[in-house]
């Protein structure tokens, strides 16, 4: 296993073991404590009181941060006709039908997010393989499978994320920039949050917000308390 180095465990000692902090002081600790020589990203981890191996239990779906997450994604958009030039025109990076399908069965993968017209969904079917294990495959569900091209795409470039509770009841995100500072940086916190908030099963019984915990990429988490979170949610 390999050791920390010093400037981790500078930034460690700085925190204190079993803490819970109110976000804006959690959020000041991850900007301020951050020593690699890149923008690191800015990732939350929040474990909610559900069973994902129920069906009625699965918390999935996606939220427009304030902010954005400080990277532009790159959309492809699988359509035809109009809604191909529809797709070009509001800013998809590409766009098309049968010839990216035979692209994409080649190896070429060099996009972050999908959208698909319903007509073109029996084609992207055919790639499902490739597109699924990576989370690249449009599902209705996210919205990304629409006729509403223009709208969908200008969403994603604007910071839009997709998140989905993983089998420890777990959802992970990033939520922007270390450059974005500490008070962007809570805005899209509190916009997620309230997003999971929003999407409490009816099932979910006892404490629903269990556990936030924020990090930068090359930093240790630090551990937020919900209930704090939630009177700010209800205060804005």
């Amino acid at each position: 296993m390999a050791s920390r180095g010093k400037k981790y465990k500078n930034v460690v000692a700085a925190i204190e073991r079993g803490r819970l902090y109110d976000l804006g002081e959690a959020l000041d600790l991850v900007v301020k404590s951050t020593y690699a020589h890149f923008d690191e990203s800015v990732d939350i981890a929040v474990r909610l009181g559900v069973d994902p191996r129920h069906a009625d239990q699965m918390v999935r779906s996606s939220v427009i941060l304030p902010h954005g997450t400080g990277k532009t994604a790159r959309v492809l958009v699988f359509a035809k006709g109009e809604k191909e030039k529809e797709a070009l025109e509001a800013g998809a990076d590409f766009a098309g039908s049968d010839e990216l399908v035979a692209k994409i069965k080649e190896g070429w993968l060099e996009f972050d997010k999908t959208i698909a017209t319903p007509d073109m969904m029996g084609e992207v079917g055919k790639i499902g393989r490739i597109l699924g294990p990576r989370n690249l495959m449009p599902n209705a569900k996210l919205g990304t499978v629409t006729f509403d091209i223009a709208r969908v795409v200008a969403e994603i470039k604007k910071g839009k994320v997709d998140f989905r509770v993983d089998k420890a009841g777990i959802v992970h995100a990033v939520v922007g920039k270390v450059s974005f500072g500490a008070q962007k940086l809570q805005e899209n916190v509190l916009s997620f949050v309230d997003r999971l908030i929003q999407l409490k099963p009816a099932t979910s019984k006892g404490i629903y917000l269990r556990a936030i915990s924020l990090s930068s990429t090359m930093g240790p988490g630090v551990k937020v308390d919900p209930l704090h979170v939630r009177t700010q949610i209800k205060a804005a």
